[in-house]
This record gives C-alpha cells, structure tokens and sequence, in this order.
C-alpha cells in the first residue's frame, strides 16, 4: 500500500480552526443531531444526554471524551495477509467506486449487471494501486434486492484477496457480512481481534442518522468491524451554500456519530467520513471536482488531524456523461488535493462517472493511470551522491548525448515512468497504429486485464461453507 511521506498541505489558520470548533460546539449544543433508532437513543441516554424524541442534544466535552476513545490508527485484515491494509498516519488506501446503479461500456449505458460486479471485484485485484475493490461498486440490477448483498460479498470474497467493504443497507445485512467474515477468517475471536471489513455509515444530512444506517452500524460496531461515519454534503442542498458552514456540519454530524460509537464499544475503529462538494444552483445537479470540493477536502483532512481521527474523502469524482477531457480534470482536482491531504481511506478511486451513477469500464483505467502518476509523483526523491552521476558527465563530454550512455541504458527503466494508458508516439505512428484516443485504449486496456486475470486461490472447504451460507440465506430470505 501506499505510504505518503510528504508535507501535509493544511490551509486553516489557528483562528480559523477555533471559529470552526465553536461553530461545531453550538450546533450539538443547542440544534442537536437526530438518531432514527431506539437503540441509539438509549445509548444516549445512558450518557446522561438531553434526548428529546428523536433529537439528542450532545455536551461537546462529551462527545470529546468519547471521540478520544477512538483508535488512531489500525490494520483491516486481507484474504491474502500482504494485501492487510494500515488506516491511519502516513498510509492511503484505494478502492473503487461505490454505489452507481449504472454501468457504461464504450457507448453503451446500461443497468449494471452481476456480472459487471464480478468484472470490476477482478479489476480490483488485477491493479496493484488499488488496495481494495471497495463495497457496492455497482449495483447489480439483475439479482433480487433482498438478498443481492449476499452474492457481492460472496464476490469481494472469493474474485479478490484484498479487504473488501460490508453491506450497510440494513442490520440484517451486517449481520450477514458478519457471518461471512467469521467464515472466511476462521471464527469470531479472528475478525474481532482485526476487523475483517470496514463499511460506509452515510448521515442523512442535514443533522439526522436514519434507522437503517443506524442498525448496520449497532452491528458492525459490536464486533469491532471499522466503520467510516461520512457526512454526505452538497453545498447548497445537504448544507449551506458556503464553506466554513458547512465543514461546521461536517464536524456536528461526524463526531456525533463517531461518539455513539465509542459508547457501543469503547475503542472500536472508526474512520471521520468526508463527502463534500457543491450543487449547481441553476440546474440543481451535483457537482464534483470543483475548487470548493478540493478546498473542502483539505480542510477535512486538517480538521481531522486535530481530532486525532484517520479520515476518508476523496476519489475521482466528476460530473462527466462520458469518459472524455471533463472526467479526467474533475476527477484529478478531486484527487490530487486527496494527496496533498494525506488521506488515510480514499473511495471512488476508480471507475465513477456522471455523478455517481455510473461506473465505467474505460474511466476505470483513466483512473488507475491518474493513481499511478500520483502515487509516484507523491514518492519522496532520493538524493544522494550515486544519484548526481558525475561518471555519466565523464563518459558522454561537453556537447554529447546521453542516450547510450551507460548510466542510462542501466536505469531508464526504473528512473522513468511507464505510462500504462497514455501515448508518447507521433502523430504519424499514431495515425498509422489506428489513431485511438486514451478512452479507446483504455477499452483495449480492461479487455486484456479481464483475459489475463487469475482468481486468487481460496480454500475448497471455506468456499463451500461461504456458498453454502449464501445458499441457505437466499432461501430464508425468499429469493
């Protein structure tokens, strides 16, 4: 995985940080935050907190103290332990999109499929820059609803050897990520000892948590599976229209969610969720990979630094229809300040299109591409005596070349990056070659990987006892 040893690009100000934390402080003081679930509420209570029906009302030393429970750092384990992945401190981890209901292929847009499921969990694997194949990276249309969640994990499970998300869309569903986890991992003291999933837990912004979200996340929590508390929040919409507003919100609904958990379970791991950006207020659209997301973003990971908390956000995000020149900038002013942040937990690494609705095959290795060149340009330069190599200027001379040099001919291939997608020929190889731009290459590119991929071995008798859970679940459920 990757280790991100540069500078932290923080903007915030002492002041500015302070101004925010009173911001924070009064809206869970005198607003206070809504949780649609009993049980939540009398995890509260218990507290000693002001709840009102639904509304809590939180002391911000409160929410502190529990928030201080929460651990800075810790491992998700892997099928495969070298692919287990470190949250936290200087650490990022990658994985792919997450939630589109649609898929696109070249020009074809479509309702996403299981065996478009199965197609990007292989992705996943194949590519190193990513760590994890992430959770819903679509939603397979073409399985029942109620029992879907079985085969995705089953999926994650079985096509990857990297750690995979957990199903949030009930408590029901926990409960059987859960189980499949204690399946996979040998029992429960194995996945309770380090989580075996970690699970995204949205807040139905503004200031309210919802039954379901809530129920996924009781379960999930008792049993020491990581879960990231992510505001979700576009200015103008989810949130007010300005900045500071709303990273205040940011704060009230993500501690406050945090809190609830670390009074589940004191010291359970938890990650400080970020998803924010804008709407366009003449068509009332979502927009992605603008300045006011990538400010957003590096203040979200300033903020969260203070608390002590790793932090999700990021991705490559945009608005685009297609994989064209638009997918490719928004996506890269999302995802470079996602570098410049440090952040420990990046979503939608790879693959999203048109807001969120689409997961696309060829955006996909734009992506992958964008990760790559990051993930070098973000590798500390190492400069030592070797490195200035005088012998080079001693064989080629004052007015030589160095291409046939040997310091050359012995490093260029690892002193150089290699372009996956991109294309360094002239316009007349190009044209020769077919004159294929990066979306049809990149077309070429996903075609091959799926040729070539190779399913990670698993053990016959835990493969049997997954296929025979998901089997007898399908059944009880009615599907």
């Amino acid at each position: 995985m990757f280790v991100n040893k540069m500078p932290r690009y923080e903007i915030l100000s002492e002041d500015a940080m302070e101004t925010l934390d009173r911001g924070w402080r009064r809206i869970v003081t005198e607003l206070g935050v809504e949780f649609l679930l009993e049980d939540s509420l009398e995890e509260f209570r218990r507290a000693g907190q002001k709840v009102e029906g639904n509304n809590v009302k939180l002391d911000p030393e409160f929410v502190l103290e529990q928030v201080a429970k929460a651990p800075r750092e810790f491992d998700i384990r892997a099928r495969n332990p070298a692919n287990t992945v470190h949250i936290g401190g200087d650490h990022m981890v990658f994985a792919s999109v997450y939630g589109p209901p649609f898929v696109r292929q070249g020009d074809v847009r479509r309702d996403a499929t299981m065996e478009d499921y199965e197609n990007f969990v292989k992705l996943s694997q194949a590519f190193p820059q990513l760590d994890s194949p992430g959770g819903t990276i679509v939603e397979p249309n073409d399985r029942p609803l109620d029992s879907r969640h079985l085969d995705m994990v089953y999926a994650l499970q079985t096509l990857s050897d990297k750690p995979y998300m957990g199903s949030v869309t009930s408590g029901p569903n926990a409960v059987d990520t859960i189980a499949m986890g204690e399946i996979l991992f040998g029992g429960a003291e194995a996945i309770e000892e380090t989580p075996a999933s970690v699970s995204l837990i949205n807040v139905n912004s503004p200031l309210r948590f919802d039954d379901r979200m809530l129920a996924a996340l009781h379960e999930y929590v008792k049993r020491n599976q990581a879960v990231i508390v992510t505001p979700f929040l576009l200015m103008g919409a989810m949130s007010p229209v300005s900045i500071p507003a709303t990273l205040v919100q940011q704060m009230a609904e993500a501690l406050a969610g945090i809190a609830l958990t670390q009074l589940i379970r004191p010291g359970a791991p938890v990650i400080f969720g970020s998803f924010l950006s804008n709407t366009d207020m003449q068509s009332g659209s979502p927009s992605f990979g603008t300045p006011e997301s990538a400010i957003g973003l590096l203040c979200t990971g300033q903020i969260a630094r203070r608390f002590g908390l790793p932090f999700r956000s990021g991705g490559a995000l945009n608005a685009s229809q297609t994989a064209d020149a638009q997918a490719a900038y928004e996506a890269l002013m999302t995802m470079l300040p996602t570098f410049l942040a440090g952040t420990n937990y990046v979503m939608h690494s790879a693959g999203w299109l048109e807001g969120g609705l689409v997961s696309c095959y060829e955006k996909f290795i734009i992506d992958i591409e964008l990760l790559r060149m990051l993930q070098h340009e973000f590798t500390p330069l190492e400069i030592d005596e070797e490195s200035l190599a005088f012998g080079a200027h001693e064989e080629v001379g004052a007015g030589g070349h160095f291409l046939g040099a040997m310091h050359t001919l012995e490093r260029f291939r690892e002193c150089f990056y290699r372009p996956l997608l991109s294309s360094t020929e002239n316009f007349d190889r190009w044209s020769r070659n077919g004159g294929r731009d990066a979306t049809e290459r990149a077309g070429e590119i996903w075609r091959k990987t799926l040729e070539d991929y190779e399913q990670p071995p698993i053990d016959e008798a835990v493969d049997a006892e997954l296929r025979d859970y998901v089997s007898r679940r399908r059944t009880e459920l009615g599907d």
